[in-house]
């Protein structure tokens, strides 16, 4: 499992730039994803932004967040 999350932390280090549009979006995905609706979405849209970029930055953020907690994780357990 060790090689599986190296190769997410090698992609999550890959700079993948957001439009600054999206800068909002992606601070709700890392600090409470569970609050983006359907209206956030067809905000980012209505911006000119794809939903390919918004899946992308979704993922990208969402990976990098969960890296984050299992790190916070293993060094309370560890």
């Amino acid at each position: 499992m060790s090689d599986s999350i190296d190769g997410l932390r090698a992609l999550a280090a890959a700079p993948v730039h957001a439009p600054p549009a999206m800068d909002a979006y992606v601070a709700k995905v890392h600090n409470g994803a569970f609050t983006i609706t359907d209206g956030d979405v067809e905000d980012l849209k209505r911006a000119g932004i794809t939903e390919d970029e918004i899946f992308e930055q979704t993922v990208a953020a969402a990976i990098a967040e969960g890296l984050r907690r299992l790190d916070r994780a293993d060094e309370v357990i560890g």
